[in-house]
């Protein structure tokens, strides 16, 4: 069953917010610019908002709102730019320096410390609560490579309920994450985030599971093909049992680190540096293959040549089916049944 009926693009405005040297914009440039950690060093303090638009998964427009954190840019966000600013916002992701002498949560801040980063956090939070009461809200306590390790669950444990405190009517849904621009975090962090803002994230996972019954995968992953985020996964019984629960973020920074040492080699600017590859052992196979033009699949199934030849044709059976599965706005619930006969028969 054809539907002629396309997706609206659908633009989600995203504010991201938090004090002068929070990291902000370093991690913006790694997710969405391709930079590398090493590099974000040379990166300016913002000024003002730098608006940039990203077009994610085809019919998905982030327009994301990088807001300079100095105090007089943070003042006019909370008074002659107030509807500008925190009108019609889907998400807001708030980053907090884990270092900051200003984020106290103590009644009674230690001398030089402060509680102001949670004051201005809490004013930020009455404010989209006012005029964009439906937003999303995620904390990010960032840098968190200065923690030595034993004492990162700690602080993340005090910050968060910290946050939650100052989250007001959010405080239940705020999702806070611990980051640092030098591991997978800052991947688990923006999967989610991104993750939250998909259309039709069910029908994609319907496709997903269809191609895994074919293939006898023990998981299925499906990334974004220019950041690497994760967008979804399935997985066998099997699969579901793999102990390595930060592999989806770890895999996230290995791609994006393996396109751009091909951008490097290759000389391109493009961001389809690679169509495919393959990985076989005795023990499992591996596809990484691009599915449709915004996205990469990784198929993990049973070891053996024919298995992989089936799987490669599988795979390239799926792609206009995904392809389509991307466009499709409305009647998508009558059409799930007919798609997964047909992939099925593949």
């Amino acid at each position: 069953m054809e539907s002629s009926k396309k997706v609206k693009q659908q633009k989600k405005k995203v504010l991201l917010m938090g004090k002068s040297g929070a990291g902000k914009s370093s991690m913006r440039s790694i997710i969405f610019s391709n930079h590398v950690a090493k590099d974000v060093r040379r990166l300016g303090a913002t000024i003002d908002v730098d608006k940039k638009r990203v077009k994610f998964l085809g019919n998905l427009l982030l327009d994301i709102w990088d807001c300079g954190g100095q105090d007089a840019f943070t003042e006019s966000y909370l008074t002659s730019q107030k509807s500008y600013v925190f009108g019609d916002v889907g998400v807001l992701i708030y980053v907090f320096d884990v270092e900051s002498s200003d984020f106290s949560a103590s009644e009674q801040p230690a001398p030089g410390n402060s509680d102001r980063d949670l004051q201005t956090f809490g004013s930020i939070i009455a404010a989209l609560a006012e005029y964009s009461p439906g937003a999303r809200i995620f904390a990010l306590v960032h840098k968190m490579d200065l923690v030595a390790a034993i004492y990162r669950a700690a602080v993340i444990d005090s910050k968060s309920d910290a946050i939650r405190t100052r989250s007001g009517r959010f405080s239940e849904n705020v999702g806070i994450y611990a980051t640092s621009i030098w591991d997978e975090s800052l991947y688990r962090a923006w999967g989610s985030i991104v993750n939250s803002l998909i259309p039709n994230l069910d029908v994609v996972e319907v496709g997903l599971r269809d191609l895994q019954a074919v293939t006898e995968a023990e998981e299925v992953v499906l990334f974004e093909q220019n950041t690497f985020l994760t967008v979804t996964r399935v997985g066998s019984e099997v699969g579901n049992e793999n102990p390595n629960t930060d592999r989806y973020e770890r895999l996230s920074n290995i791609m994006k680190t393996f396109k751009n040492s091909l951008s490097s080699y290759t000389e391109s600017n493009s961001s389809h540096q690679f169509d495919s590859f393959t990985i076989k052992t005795r023990i499992f196979n591996l596809i990484i293959n691009r599915l449709t033009y915004n996205t990469y699949v990784l198929v993990v199934f049973p070891p053996g040549e024919a298995e992989l030849q089936c799987a490669k044709l599988n795979i390239l059976l799926a792609k206009d089916e995904f392809a389509r599965i991307e466009s499709v706005a409305e009647g998508v619930d009558d059409d799930i049944q007919g798609r997964k006969g047909k992939m099925r028969a593949y």
